[in-house]
């Protein structure tokens, strides 16, 4: 079952979306909708970056560009980009 809501996406371009959400309730992630991790490098140990696993509770790539937003402008100016 979805657990739809609006956000604002800046990729690739602005536009608001519909977008599933993860189970607030999910035994798993406790409503994080995954599990973030850090890994080193296997040669020196050091901080090599994050691993990101998301929880089966959701699909993070369901969502829908419902509007199309405008660019954003330098203060005090004015967007005359449709729809606006």
């Amino acid at each position: 079952m979805l657990r739809l809501r609006l956000r604002v996406t800046d990729w690739p371009r602005r536009a608001l979306t519909l977008t599933d959400t993860p189970r607030p309730d999910c035994p798993r992630c406790d409503g994080a909708g995954g599990h973030a991790y850090d890994y080193g490098d296997p040669e020196t140990g050091e901080y090599a970056g994050t691993e990101w696993d998301p929880c089966p509770c959701w699909h993070e790539d369901h969502s829908w560009a419902l509007l199309p937003l405008p660019r954003r402008t330098p203060r005090g100016g004015y967007s005359d980009e449709p729809p606006f």
